[in-house]
């Protein structure tokens, strides 16, 4: 909902968010961010861009001078900085944005920053809306959703050891219309001590941006497809939400034969294989647990190119041993599909049992 507007297309509306499915609803055109790039990078709300108002030096320096020094003089050089980042803007991002363009921005939550940016907008006439309590409104609905309610889901588990290609049936589900989450995805980490991506890690804020505005649209009485994961992803938590919700769904096991995941390992892995000093660096980390000429064999493998040989030695004795204690600490299977070989025809094959599977557990 939102309060009146007055009189004249300038006018200003302030947006109350009630939940975030009505977020993606809302009828503008863009969604502007107008915090500083630290604060944007940390989280933000997803599909906003971002026109910062104050740099992160420009913030530092103004709340210093307001603290410090006199609080006039602060709101002075602020609106000074304010008035040159809007005519940047105006000039360079904005600049073919049309009459009956329609932004909604945002701050921090007092409006301090984002109000006077949309002063500006709202004088040349755009229509221009601001969201009420800025971004800790937003953020109130996220911890809300991820951490104080009971999540109304029909989840379904994709379980399996490593290199069961279970995030590939994710994308096959997804393509054929199925509902899914792709956690590693939104974490950007593969969920094994190998797995991290050529991208840094989101925050666990901008995690959880990520998972709460689809898990609003999802139909609750329809299956939802996830991977079975602990809890942890990378360095990022599964809310706990989320997390109690997989705790009690039903899995299904994917089981494949050991030459055909080692290979499939060495396919999905291929950007990490072809970097020999990050790989020898991640199989490091495997020294805690197998010892330093165990893995100094593994290292020797990676530098030999022998591939192949190193996928099937990891999945032998590190995750394999690994998945069976967790398993035994799981709930027993729903279903158990083995799959004769891990290529595309048979992955995308296997969604209608999926499917059949799910809508009969969930």
């Amino acid at each position: 909902m939102s309060a009146p507007r007055s009189p004249g297309r300038s006018a200003i509306m302030a947006q109350t968010l009630t939940s975030l499915a009505a977020l993606s609803q809302l009828p503008f055109d863009d969604i502007i961010d107008v915090r500083s790039p630290s604060e944007y990078a940390e989280d933000h709300v997803p599909g906003a861009i971002n026109l910062p108002v104050l740099s992160d030096g420009e913030r530092a320096r103004v709340g210093t001078i307001y603290v410090q020094q006199d609080r006039f003089l602060a709101r002075k050089i602020g609106a000074a900085l304010v008035a040159r980042n809007a005519a940047r803007h105006l000039e360079g991002p904005l600049s073919d944005r049309e009459g009956g363009w329609r932004p909604l921005l945002y701050c921090w939550r007092g409006g301090q920053r984002s109000g006077s940016f949309a002063a500006i907008l709202g004088q040349i006439g755009w229509r221009v809306d601001l969201i009420d309590g800025g971004y800790k409104s937003y953020r109130k609905l996220v911890v809300d959703a991820l951490y104080r309610q009971p999540l109304h889901l029909s989840p379904v588990l994709i379980d399996g050891g490593t290199g069961t290609a279970k995030t590939r049936l994710l994308h096959h589900l997804a393509r054929a219309g199925e509902q899914v989450l792709d956690l590693e995805g939104m974490a950007e980490h593969r969920g094994s001590v190998l797995g991290g991506m050529a991208t840094e890690q989101p925050s666990q804020k901008a995690f959880e941006s990520r998972l709460a505005m689809p898990i609003a649209r999802l139909d609750p009485a329809r299956p939802v497809f996830i991977e079975a994961e602990s809890n942890k992803i990378g360095d990022l938590l599964i809310p706990p939400s989320l997390w109690a919700a997989m705790l009690s769904a039903p899995r299904i096991r994917v089981e494949a034969p050991l030459d055909a995941r080692a290979a499939f390992l060495t396919r999905t892995y291929g950007e990490l294989l072809a970097d020999s000093a990050r790989l020898s660096a991640r199989l490091a980390g495997l020294i805690p647990y197998h010892g330093r000429e165990c893995v100094a064999e593994w290292q020797e493998m990676a530098r030999e190119g022998r591939f192949a040989p190193l996928a099937t030695a990891l999945i032998t004795r590190h995750y394999d041993p690994r998945y069976a204690k967790s398993a035994n600490r799981a709930t027993p299977p729903v279903a158990v599909l083995p799959l004769p070989d891990l290529h595309e025809t048979t992955l995308a094959g296997v969604v209608p049992r999926l499917v059949e599977l799910a809508r009969h557990h969930a």
